[in-house]
């Protein structure tokens, strides 16, 4: 499905920016708020050098150990489901300052927690932000970005992200010989970068889009517009701002709100990409990259593998996701990690099925490859660009909820899929376990033959209407 965006300056002329203007302020703006993504890698994986620690040092239970571990993901699921209100009352500018104080919060409470239930409300304070950034973060530089460049700025996001990993298993690396208190500077530290990302976010100005479509404030709107494209003239900043109110005006005929026929392809657009983004076994990999490369009799080396192989891939393949998101188009980049996902998952397949264990370490950092490349660098962008401006918020609350919900329930019973499989003790048995999504990855290829547009270069409003969205 092929959204026919014409030339460069008929996209510019709707989104209100040429290629060429992107400006030192857009780009500081975007940056501004991707950092959001760096925040909330960092808070998910530093606890993997503090969670030993801190069940000794407090006596925990495998479950209660469990739960501290897991609070953030719950509160990344509450997040997720309930901060498409504040993105919308608030304003994308608040919100997103709202979540570098959570970060604070969240940082400062595990690192001076004295016992495990202060420690367990500070980590989900934590994935509350983590879950709020999903929607507004990678929203916000949608509705800021020009058409040409807006999958490398949304795309950031995801960037910032992998890049929050790989820089919190070096902190952890670093601060490990600090003493007994170690645990708590890991954690801690993190509120640094969290304090930096609330100051940036005191110079970002709201969301034309938001002004317009939410709060009515066609003046605030134009000077918004002023300072993302100064070379445009007066009466140019007035039409853009004329065809964002026109996108945004809801029909008294039609105004049956989010969950209508109206909108039934962007919501299922979301729903589907996130929903296929865990289905590949994304997370149930990346969390549980020891216990796979133990069945194939790495031991040792396991940890290495996934906090040193994994984790650079990952960045790399991330950055060249956002180097070809606007360049081949994210339904390209869906239909390459598509085919990624189905050969690397079908080698393991075969390699656990016949015992060949040498190739599995080469085709899971294929896999991550193949992920950072397609749904990685994808799922945001793609869920930011589909709904009209007046329902963004929600539809990227549905596909950030839908991607947590899933990851939840995915990382929760992926112990028990090995258990059920028999993989513990056969490994050969685990073949089944990657053939399940090596099959969940034929039919979003096939999905996204059929269903998925592509959105390069196209101007939000734009997109509206090719999806028949007016």
């Amino acid at each position: 499905m092929q959204l026919h965006h014409g030339n460069e300056a008929g996209a510019a002329s709707l989104s209100g920016v040429a290629p060429q203007q992107l400006t030192g302020k857009l780009f500081f703006w975007a940056i501004t708020s991707a950092l959001a993504g760096f925040l909330f890698g960092f808070d998910t994986v530093v606890i993997s050098g503090a969670e030993q620690t801190i069940q000794k040092l407090w006596g925990l239970s495998a479950g209660m150990h469990g739960l501290a571990l897991g609070a953030a993901l719950y509160g990344t699921v509450l997040g997720s489901l309930l901060g498409g209100w504040p993105t919308d009352r608030l304003g994308r500018r608040a919100t997103l300052q709202w979540i570098g104080v959570l970060y604070i919060l969240s940082a400062l409470g595990c690192a001076l927690a004295n016992d495990v239930t202060t420690f367990i409300i500070a980590r989900f304070i934590g994935g509350i932000g983590i879950g709020v950034s999903t929607i507004v973060a990678p929203l916000y530089i949608s509705e800021i970005a020009p058409p040409a460049v807006r999958g490398r700025l949304a795309g950031m996001f995801q960037f910032n992200i992998v890049f929050g990993i790989v820089v919190a298993f070096a902190s952890n690396a670093v601060l490990a010989g600090t003493g007994e208190q170690a645990w708590r500077w890991m954690l801690g530290v993190a509120a640094v970068p969290s304090v930096l990302y609330t100051l940036f976010c005191l110079a970002l100005p709201e969301s034309p889009r938001w002004l317009l479509a939410r709060k009515g404030d066609r003046a605030g709107a134009l000077s918004v517009l002023r300072l993302i494209q100064p070379q445009a003239s007066e009466p140019a900043l007035a039409a853009q701002a004329d065809a964002i109110e026109q996108a945004s005006a809801e029909p008294v005929q039609k105004s049956s709100g989010f969950w209508s026929w109206r909108l039934r392809k962007p919501i299922a657009l979301a729903f589907l990409v996130a929903f296929f983004n865990q289905l590949s076994g994304i997370n149930a990999i990346l969390y549980f990259a020891p216990r796979i490369f133990e069945l194939t009799g790495l031991g040792a080396e396991a940890a290495l593998l996934q906090s040193v192989g994994i984790g650079i891939t990952n960045l790399v393949f991330t950055f060249v996701g956002l180097w070809l998101i606007d360049r081949l188009g994210r339904r390209s980049l869906l239909y390459i990690g598509s085919v990624g996902y189905i050969v690397a998952l079908g080698l393991c397949t075969w390699a656990f099925r016949t015992g060949h264990f040498a190739i599995v370490p080469a085709c899971i950092f294929a896999f991550i490859a193949a992920h950072a490349v397609g749904q990685g660098a994808v799922i945001w962008v793609l869920i930011s660009e589909i709904f009209p401006n007046r329902y963004r918020a929600q539809g990227q609350t549905l596909g950030s909820a839908t991607h947590w919900v899933f990851a939840a329930v995915l990382t929760t019973v992926f112990p028990k899929m090995v258990e059920l499989s028999g993989a513990n003790q056969q490994p050969t048995q685990a073949s089944w376990i990657f053939l399940f999504f090596c099959l969940m990855m034929v039919l979003q290829l096939v999905w996204v033959r059929l269903a998925v547009p592509e959105t390069k270069g196209v101007a939000l409003e734009q997109i509206q209407r090719q999806l028949g969205i007016d």
